[in-house]
């Protein structure tokens, strides 16, 4: 028997899917391999935690996340040519937050409950070691010998995406020598609600809320400086946070040991063809700049399920059809996003100085010109 869709992959926007697909009615079979714990947190803009929460992923925000009301961008490189401190406060856009900042393990527990909660999901453990289009479906292969047949398949399975390279799809990848050291840390002082980024030459260094005096770190600096410094010990990277921090927030103790993670940028020129689309870091990867990763991929999530909404259930090319949809809803805001924050990151990096002269007088430009900053909350958030 054919199943209706397989979503491939274990992952925030795999899980997500399978809720959001299952809700529409569909048979659902997730496959779904062991993984590690994410130690990661996740900031999620608006428009995206009011659809997960209008589609039954979470419950209210406050059960699982921090609210961000506050973003405030320090320059410190130290060039001639800077950006002047700038806040960007909720308040000023009329919203009581510009997002929530989420653990990830306990936000994926979420989408399992809400995935659970659905009839018609089927889970699969195994990882995918087969896929091909036979007829008008496609055959899938596990590592333990299990065959599925579906009519769309959905790759969530990461920027190594076996979906990708099986179905075919073209991609565009690019390495950074920068990586990004992230842990868990309590300050002396607490954030509050604000988000701080210190801009440094080869990366930001952003302190994200996580409630009380808590914070997650996030570290983007060349990966050999980092590895480095991670082989000279727990307090030599204490001792090197505080620094980066300029000892604003008091004096830091670590809560958790500190990971590094690589960095790289993937794009996809067609994100669904031929009844399989690609989802989350199958589609799209980029530096943990703006906070647009996960909020991306769960846009992701939201453009297929209103393609499957958009598609007749009983057309004999339901799935060609929701693919097309999908990878047409999705183009322009793949486009807009990518170029956004591949375009943040490398002006930071540049040492070219007329571009970090643009970089500055924008920073000027949003501190002083308060429709050019709405449009920029707009832009930032994801608003569509």
């Amino acid at each position: 028997m054919t199943n209706r869709v397989v979503v491939v992959g274990a992952g925030l926007a795999g899980t997500a899917a399978v809720a959001a697909l299952a809700a529409k009615g569909l048979s659902v079979t997730h496959v779904a391999p062991p993984a590690p714990p994410d130690r990661r947190t996740s900031a999620l803009m608006m428009p995206t935690v009011t659809w997960m929460l209008e589609t039954g992923l979470i419950p209210a925000p406050e059960a699982l996340g921090i609210p961000l009301t506050q973003i405030r961008i320090i320059d410190a490189t130290g060039r001639l040519i800077r950006a002047p401190e700038t806040l960007f406060d909720a308040a000023e856009a009329g919203l009581p937050a510009f997002g929530w900042n989420f653990a990830n393990a306990p936000l994926l527990a979420a989408f399992e409950a809400a995935s659970a909660a659905q009839p018609g999901v089927t889970n699969v453990g195994g990882t995918l070691s087969g896929l091909e289009r036979v007829e008008n479906c496609w055959l899938l292969t596990l590592d333990d010998g299990t065959t599925l047949t579906a009519d769309l398949v959905v790759g969530a399975d990461g920027k190594k995406s076996y979906v990708r390279s099986a179905g075919d799809f073209r991609a565009r990848e690019n390495g950074f020598e920068e990586a990004a050291l992230v842990c868990d840390l309590e300050l002396s002082r607490p954030l509050g609600g604000a988000s701080v980024e210190f801009h440094y030459p080869r990366g930001p260094f952003t302190l994200v809320p996580a409630g009380g005096n808590k914070a997650n770190v996030v570290w983007i600096d060349d990966r050999e400086g980092l590895r480095a410094l991670q082989a000279r010990g727990r307090e030599a990277v204490l001792a090197a946070i505080s620094e980066r921090s300029q000892h604003i927030f008091g004096s830091i103790a670590m809560l958790t040991p500190a990971h590094m993670f690589l960095l790289s940028s993937l794009t996809v020129p067609e994100a669904g063809r031929e009844g399989a689309v690609l989802i989350g870091e199958a589609a799209h990867a980029f530096p943990p700049i703006g906070a647009q990763g996960l909020n991306l991929g769960l846009r992701d999530v939201e453009d297929l399920a209103q393609a499957v909404t958009e598609s007749a259930a009983d057309a004999p090319d339901w799935a060609n059809r929701v693919s097309f949809l999908y990878a047409t809803r999705r183009a322009g805001d793949l486009l807009r996003t990518g170029g956004m924050v591949d375009t943040l990151f490398r002006s930071l990096l540049s040492d070219f100085v007329p571009a970090q002269a643009l970089r500055a007088g924008g920073l000027w430009a949003l501190k002083l010109l308060p429709p050019l900053r709405k449009g920029a909350f707009s832009l930032g958030m994801g608003v569509r």
